[in-house]
């Protein structure tokens, strides 16, 4: 492959892509759990919750596509297995079958998490000078604020 040119210093890329692992790995985490919730949500909610998750994960699955691209961008290989992602994480996998409540309030919590993964991240591609990776963070930052918001209007 050819020298990347793109007015981003090396050193700035490859720090910009380690922030950017750790979110791709949260993102990941949280569209596998929330995808688990949507099949094993019970409960008087069920259909609200079941068509919710349902949202949010597939919002995730696109997120998590933009988000490997955008380390493969930068030149950098975008981590893909469980084991990579479960050491990048900050989200923790949950044993068993929570309650709906208990489900909303994980995902609210994995949301939050996500949030300050992107906080970190960031601030450093706004060091690096990175405007497309500080677009789409600020992105993320926001839709995983909201959600957060919305899963906590229904506790």
């Amino acid at each position: 492959m050819s020298k990347i040119d793109i007015g981003i210093k090396e050193k700035d890329r490859k720090a910009i892509a380690e922030e950017l692992k750790r979110l791709l790995a949260d993102s990941y985490t949280l569209y596998l759990q929330t995808h688990n919730f949507h099949w094993n949500v019970t409960g008087p909610q069920f259909r609200d919750l079941h068509l919710m998750f349902e949202e949010h994960y597939t919002e995730l699955a696109v997120a998590v596509d933009d988000i490997a691209e955008r380390i493969r961008t930068l030149g950098v290989a975008a981590p893909g297995t469980y084991k990579m992602f479960a050491q990048l994480s900050s989200i923790k996998e949950v044993e068993g079958v929570p309650s709906a409540k208990e489900m909303v309030q994980i995902l609210n919590h994995g949301h939050e998490l996500v949030v300050k993964t992107c906080r970190e991240a960031l601030k450093v591609a706004q060091e690096g000078d990175d405007e497309s990776s500080v677009a789409l963070i600020s992105d993320r930052m926001r839709i995983h604020e909201k959600t957060a918001w919305m899963l906590r209007a229904i506790q």
